[in-house]
């Protein structure tokens, strides 16, 4: 297969690597020239060994005019849907987007909907822990025990992004770059909705259906050079009636990144990262049935299982994974509907029948 890579940043040096690893045929392009020197000559080999010479090189306005199978965004948030939308005029089967889908305004979502529904043109975000072994394996044990009522469902995503710079060692900081500004998608709540969408996708396995109600409290840094949350603490309610917690920080070191859910009748715990290359799910019920078990994985087998689950899409024509755009959209309502719920100090509610814009919000 053929794959064009979207910025040849930290993310997207990760993608080039994974397809790689499947034999597939990869171009990167990016609008900078340097950037595309820093990944032949320093990102890559540093990470991966070597340079891989059958990956080539391309600035974004030299790229010769060639069809693609799949292209991979991974350039900053605040420009993924309008490049999904121009790419999409090239017709390629599937368009990755890279966590998360969009900035809090939700700018472009619905014509980005349309257009990929018109072309037949499957779009995924990179909610990659979604289809992590860890994760499958929880839902293997959801589908399998009697867990009784759920009663509570909690994930945290709480980790100090000195790991974001230091894969990013030409930013001098937050200020320069999209993270330091929340309306580009940067700060806590999208820079980690990885923990958003775990929760949503975890409601979605029990049965609890889509998040509609939304109560936050963020904590924000202002001053003249950044504007971002650095703490988002959101209590949600599902159309179930199921109550729970998500916590994203980009300050806690070590890294937390923890889910629990609590029924009456037993329990299951995911963490990712517990020890270094190491995920885990735990879970015993009152039957006596226990499970306890550890996943050993490197960075970049995150993305390798990723575009493993991509490729199974694409071959058999999937229609909802887990990746889904309307998924990753999903996130970023909820997303949206924490900023407004911590500016007016009121809970906010979701409406999914008018759309992916802030049209869908309201306070109550």
């Amino acid at each position: 297969m053929k794959i064009k890579v979207i910025g040849a940043g930290s993310i997207g040096n990760h993608l080039a690597h994974a397809a790689r690893t499947l034999g597939w045929d990869v171009t990167i392009c990016d609008i900078d020239d340097e950037a595309l020197d820093r990944t032949c000559n320093n990102i890559y080999p540093t990470r991966y060994g070597n340079w891989d010479d059958q990956i080539k090189l391309y600035n974004i306005n030299k790229l010769p005019n060639e069809r693609y199978d799949m292209v991979f965004i991974g350039t900053p948030p605040d420009s993924h849907l309008e490049i999904a939308i121009s790419s999409i005029k090239e017709s390629p089967e599937l368009i990755l987007i890279e966590k998360p889908a969009c900035p809090p305004s939700l700018s472009h979502a619905n014509e980005l909907i349309q257009l990929a529904k018109e072309n037949n043109v499957q779009i995924l975000v990179g909610y990659d822990h979604v289809v992590a072994t860890a994760s499958d394996l929880l839902h293997n044990i959801v589908i399998s025990n009697d867990m009784g009522n759920i009663e509570t469902l909690d994930v945290e995503f709480r980790e100090h992004w000195a790991g974001i710079f230091a894969a990013h060692p030409w930013l001098d900081g937050p200020w320069d770059t999209y993270l330091g500004f929340w309306e580009r998608g940067g700060g806590a709540a999208s820079e980690h909705s990885h923990a958003t969408n775990l929760w949503q996708y975890f409601a979605r396995i029990l049965g609890a259906g889509k998040i509609i109600e939304v109560s936050a409290r963020l904590e924000y840094v202002r001053d003249k050079k950044i504007n971002y949350d650095k703490l988002a603490m959101i209590t949600v309610r599902c159309e179930s009636g199921l109550v729970g917690r998500i916590v994203q920080d980009v300050v806690t070191k070590p890294a937390r990144k923890w889910a629990r859910i609590q029924g009456d009748k037993g329990y299951i715990k995911w963490e990712c990262g517990f020890e270094s290359g190491k995920d885990s799910v735990e879970a015993a019920f009152d039957n006596g049935a226990k499970f306890y078990e550890i996943i050993e994985k490197t960075r970049p087998d995150d993305f390798i299982k990723e575009l493993q689950h991509i490729e199974k899409v694409y071959k058999k024509n999937i229609k909802d994974s887990p990746l889904s755009i309307n998924y990753g959209l999903d996130t970023m309502l909820v997303i949206a509907a924490a900023h407004m719920s911590s500016k007016y100090d009121r809970t906010v509610a979701i409406d999914y029948n008018k759309g992916y814009s802030n049209e869908a919000l309201s306070l109550k």
